[in-house]
């Protein structure tokens, strides 16, 4: 499947929710580039389960395939074989209900004076309107008849954006120029026909990571999709910097002063265990969640079990400091999507039931810690609760390790409005209540500071705390211009 490269977006204050992705790009000549953008995006299939794409450019020309689904079901060998080229920007998605098609899948395709752009993003834009008046006049037409009929993405405001500046010695200036006016969570993987770029907002929000091939560079969401690749990891991408990789190597450029904060959520629960950010390997960070989770609310029981598989590290950290067994207490199914996108209660509820059932010979008899890693609306941890309880144990003890989520993400995540957010509107002792358990422990923000190995200024905990590093509309619906990722 092609673009056409048409600047597409559209303005819909009535969408809401946000989305977390997984961007990659590879520059090797030589090498099968959408192979191994194929395998760099398999990797980060947990950031994205909505939809797929790789782009690649011989160096005159570049063509898209993308579609919706699972990685594996958007590609095949053919698919692949026609994607030739040195240059590929694969791409994988999440979305809510109402987001779901093909326009808003990606890399996007956009013209610019200097030739076509190819763009993954992962994060969100808290400015888009600003920026479409921004591309209005800097094109000095009026786009919106064009735009409605096309994606409803942060992303694509991106690319018109790019496609409306002019007067630009290089695609590059003209990127270093557009970055500053970029509000809210991007780190972005793009392409012309014949370099790659990557890019990260100065809060570096969001991961991103450069990696060394034999004969090439990967730049990656999570460190994991490198390993994947084979490829070596050199470091991350600095909140305010943009890479530029071609034929005379990597270059750096600085386009904003750097102001680090980090997602916290990302160790809690989006990146993947084997994955390392800020030199630490998130399996270790969550172990040790768990372990803080533990001293801060000891209880007397007979096994601890998790919630699979985010909960697990955490669950065994929580074992090992309190001497309790750990157990396997709920088996995953692990053809099941994550719940807490589902649209509707009775879906999440019937996701719930698909995607875990309790081990009753382990359960019976037992008082039970069951180990999560966040609480949103509360129907996971409620039917979890239920079904431990229906399985015999005689006690459910819930700990979850972060603390209350009481605040919408406007960065890139599926949190929900404030007021559907459970730790919003009841205490831990209500929420307690509410979940039918018998005992209730949050990690404190200071326990999950220690466990991160990062000072609270350089951590984001706007979705704990309601301490946003930039500045929000908690009246504006998350997703004026929907974000892509």
């Amino acid at each position: 499947m092609s673009g056409d490269g048409r600047l597409t977006a559209v303005l819909n204050p009535d969408d809401a929710g946000q989305d977390e992705c997984g961007v990659f790009g590879v520059w090797a000549p030589g090498e099968q580039v959408a192979h191994l953008a194929y395998f760099g995006i398999y990797a980060l299939q947990h950031r994205g389960q909505e939809a797929a794409g790789i782009a690649a450019s011989d160096g005159e020309k570049i063509l898209v395939y993308k579609d919706t689904g699972l990685v594996s079901q958007v590609f095949n060998e053919e698919a692949l074989r026609g994607l030739p080229g040195h240059i590929a920007v694969g791409h994988v998605r999440y979305s809510t209900s109402g987001d779901r098609s093909w326009i808003n899948a990606q890399p996007m395709l956009g013209p610019t004076e200097f030739g076509t752009v190819a763009l993954g993003h992962n994060g969100n834009l808290v400015n888009v309107r600003d920026l479409m008046q921004r591309a209005q006049e800097s094109s000095g037409n009026d786009l919106s008849g064009e735009l409605g009929h096309g994606s409803s993405t942060d992303t694509a405001v991106m690319t018109a954006l790019m496609g409306a500046m002019h007067g630009y010695a290089n695609l590059e200036d003209l990127v270093v120029a557009m970055l500053p006016a970029l509000a809210g969570a991007f780190s972005l993987v793009f392409m012309d026909e014949n370099t790659l770029y990557a890019a990260r907002d100065p809060n570096g929000f969001r991961p991103l990571v450069l990696g060394k091939l034999e004969r090439g560079w990967v730049v990656a969401s999570e460190t994991a999709a490198l390993d994947i690749v084979d490829a070596t990891f050199v470091r991350e991408v600095e909140p305010g910097e943009l890479l530029v990789i071609n034929d005379d190597g990597v270059r750096s450029r600085i386009f904003s002063q750097p102001t680090p904060h980090v997602c916290a959520f990302e160790y809690v629960y989006l990146a993947r265990p084997d994955t390392q950010i800020n030199g630490r390997r998130i399996n270790s960070v969550r172990n040790a969640m768990g372990r803080r989770l533990a001293i801060e609310h000891a209880v007397d029981a007979d096994i601890v079990i998790s919630t699979p598989d985010s909960g697990t590290p955490a669950a065994i950290g929580y074992a090992q400091e309190s001497g309790i067994s750990y157990a396997q207490g709920l088996v995953k199914n692990a053809y099941v999507g994550r719940t807490f996108i589902r649209p509707t209660q009775a879906m999440r509820q019937l996701g719930i039931r698909l995607k875990l059932n309790p081990l009753r010979e382990v359960i019976d008899g037992k008082r039970v810690v069951v180990v999560d890693d966040s609480i949103v609306r509360g129907n996971t941890q409620r039917q979890i609760v239920k079904m431990l309880k229906n399985a015999g144990a005689t006690e459910v003890h819930v700990r979850i390790s972060s603390p209350p989520v009481a605040w919408p993400c406007f960065f890139g995540i599926d949190f929900p409005t404030r007021g559907e957010l459970i730790a919003n509107a009841l205490d831990a002792q209500a929420i307690c209540t509410s979940l039918g358990a018998d005992s209730l422990g949050y990690l404190s923000l200071e326990g999950m500071y220690e466990a991160i190995g990062l000072a609270p200024g350089n951590l984001c905990t706007a979705c704990f705390t309601g301490d946003y590093p930039v500045p929000v509309d908690l009246h504006e619906p998350r997703g004026s211009v929907r974000s892509a990722c």
